[in-house]
């Protein structure tokens, strides 16, 4: 078994394991959180770096002329100005999220505790073909989902309104 955790484990002197096949409180669906949060990473940092460079300079500056430090400034200046765009990289973080599926099926397969609505769609469908249960999965999917999507949107004309 390969990868970086195996290669710590056994220059400590463990024993490697298979590590998304531990059914150990909970590791494999911790592991596939890890994951997805990578994945994410670039396209929320790419997302909130552009936000964070439109904030006017001249708003920072007159928040350092007024005594405020690193950290008050950005919560108390950058922040606020970043909202629309922090609440659409979370939204959509949130969307894809609940619809991951392939991760899932190529690490685990669905066993192990790390069945999520895509792939139960996906199982309903083409293992157990039964077509009532699936579109059940998807119309729960779609009604978390939509909400999520108003919102979004609901934050992206905002944005749009403020500049």
């Amino acid at each position: 078994v390969i990868g970086l955790l195996n290669a710590i484990v056994e220059a400590f002197g463990g024993e490697s394991q298979i590590w998304m096949q531990i059914d150990a409180g909970r590791l494999n669906s911790f592991l596939l959180m890890i994951i997805i949060i990578w994945l994410q990473a670039g396209f929320s940092m790419v997302m909130l770096s552009a936000a964070i460079k439109g904030v006017p300079e001249e708003t920072i500056e007159a928040a350092r002329i007024d005594g405020a430090n690193g950290a008050t400034t950005f919560f108390k200046v950058v922040v606020p100005q970043i909202r629309g765009t922090i609440m659409s990289v979370f939204i959509t973080v949130v969307i894809l999220v609940m619809k991951i599926f392939d991760i899932v099926l190529a690490m685990t397969g669905g066993n192990f505790n790390t069945s999520v609505l895509g792939f139960a769609y996906y199982r309903e469908l083409f293992v157990n073909s039964d077509l009532g249960s699936a579109s059940a999965v998807v119309t729960i999917l779609c009604v978390i989902i939509a909400p999520l999507m108003w919102l979004q949107i609901r934050s992206v004309r905002q944005v749009e309104e403020n500049r």
